[in-house]
């Protein structure tokens, strides 16, 4: 792998994306578990049950033609001004739909009380819709620097109104005004600082164009939700919302770390790849660069994860959400192996194959939901290991398309993660036997993560692991850049 013009712009803007992720994601971490603290696990419970609905909705909100304006090679403001009014209208209809809809949804649920919560924290879909063709534009020009100031300040202060309405004893309302003020200043703060504006044109054959893309995006996006959201529902329904907030809370850690890494990899990357998506051996550097560089990241965080799991909790959270460890170990498992989920996908989309995007989609869900139908009866533990199952079973349904279109197997990505998993693991298994010196868990903590750092560390010079060597080459590449770019200010 070597560092070049290309992979330095796309670096620039992984850097500010992966900054607004870890700034982002981090502040709403923070926020958490101090309202975890403050708030009883069932107030968790009752607003998951909400956001089942409403991330479902959610999907309708893109369309899938956001996707669609990135991936046009020739997208112009009539292509944006259309999908900008097009979503505007739809998602009005979409919430007008979940407002009347929420005494059925109260009914399934058997509590009135979520009628309200339902109603208000709707309106985050019609705000998202004002901001999805931005997004868009963001996207598509490599503008990452601009997300990053906008998800900030929208972040910080829904932080503030969420931990001050929750001391003030608002309850689950503090985890709605929370989330409703975070999309609403994120969106105002996105137009404020993004140039585009809307023109007064309308093209219904641009509208229909771009949705022959973007309708198969739409479809796999939904299944996908669907899918992941009908757990929760079978969980809110089956068990009890106390099962549910376990389950939730124990998945938020692992995909915090998801979130910020392999998502801001991929919202870059999936634009870079457009560009190329002519070029074969290009798209296939870069879908290798990014499961290597993606897993060579993710790994340690996810083993060390898993490994200081139980002190983590206890030490963060307190020991009254201890039944959501076995939960974490599962979903850390999970969530090692995503960078070939992602990287796969994201190349299969940008080559325009969203026809082949939606078979595999499919195809997964039909194995995701057998299992799930065996699981459920066994338990909400038992479905997070079907999950697990479907897991591994999904990162061979993605991968296999591109052993045709880029000449790049499952046992080759398999084999370009092997060197940082395996160290990944022996740094896990030595951390792991921490707490047994007697220590208390602060300290615990502490040397765990200081001795598991110093191991991946060196671990990666003594075997000169090739995503270390890339990372470092890139990095110092960067700096010479901004030296010589300041020197020439001068």
């Amino acid at each position: 792998m070597q560092a070049n013009g290309k992979n330095q712009i796309v670096a620039n803007n992984l850097a500010w994306r992966f900054a607004e992720r870890i700034g982002a994601k981090g502040v709403e971490f923070l926020v958490s578990i101090v309202l975890a603290r403050i708030l009883a696990p069932e107030l968790y419970g009752t607003i998951a049950l909400v956001t089942v609905f409403i991330t479902i909705l959610q999907v309708f909100v893109d369309s899938g033609l956001g996707n669609a304006l990135i991936q046009k090679k020739n997208a112009d403001d009539t292509d944006f001004s259309t999908v900008f009014y097009f979503n505007i209208v739809f998602c009005a209809v979409l919430y007008i739909i979940l407002f009347f809809s929420a005494p059925l949804i109260s009914m399934f649920y058997e509590d009135s009380s979520l009628i309200p919560i339902i109603r208000v924290l709707g309106l985050t879909i019609v705000v998202s819709g004002v901001k999805n063709v931005q997004q868009a534009y963001v996207s598509r020009n490599m503008l990452f620097k601009k997300f990053f100031f906008a998800t900030i300040i929208g972040t910080i202060g829904a932080a503030v109104v969420g931990i001050v309405l929750a001391y003030w004893g608002f309850g689950v309302w503090a985890l709605v005004a929370q989330q409703l003020f975070n999309v609403t200043v994120d969106t105002i703060v996105l137009w404020i600082t993004v140039k585009w504006r809307p023109k007064a044109s309308f093209s219904l054959n641009r509208l229909k164009a771009l949705y022959s893309y973007g309708w198969k995006l739409l479809v796999s996006s939904l299944i996908e939700v669907v899918y992941n959201e009908i757990r929760q529902l079978i969980i809110g329904k089956m068990y009890s919302s106390e099962d549910l907030a376990y389950y939730n809370r124990a998945k938020q850690f692992p995909s915090f770390i998801i979130t910020n890494i392999n998502s801001s990899i991929n919202s870059v990357l999936f634009p870079a790849m457009s560009s190329e998506q002519d070029k074969r051996d290009k798209v296939k550097s870069m879908t290798r660069n990014s499961i290597k560089v993606s897993t060579y990241l993710i790994a340690p965080v996810m083993v060390g994860l898993a490994a200081c799991g139980e002190t983590i909790i206890k030490t963060v959270l307190t020991e009254k959400w201890l039944p959501c460890f076995p939960y974490l170990i599962v979903f850390c498992i999970t969530f090692l192996f995503y960078p070939i989920h992602t990287a796969n996908l994201c190349a299969i989309k940008a080559m325009g194959r969203s026809d082949l995007f939606l078979k595999l989609e499919v195809a997964k869900k039909i194995v995701g939901v057998i299992a799930l139908l065996i699981s459920m009866r066994y338990g909400v533990l038992a479905m997070a290991y079907s999950l697990l199952v479907v897991s591994v079973l999904s990162q061979i349904i993605n991968s296999w398309p591109n052993k045709k279109l880029l000449d790049y197997s499952y046992f080759e990505q398999l084999k370009d993660i092997m060197s940082a998993v395996l160290l990944a693991l022996v740094m896990g298994f030595v951390i792991y036997w921490v707490p047994v010196f007697g220590l208390n868990d602060y300290a615990n903590l502490s040397i765990q993560v200081f001795l598991g750092v110093i191991i991946y560390y060196f671990g990666s010079r003594l075997f000169h692991l090739e995503s270390y060597v890339f990372i470092i080459n890139l990095t110092k590449e960067y700096f010479h850049r901004n030296k010589k770019d300041k020197k020439n200010d001068i």
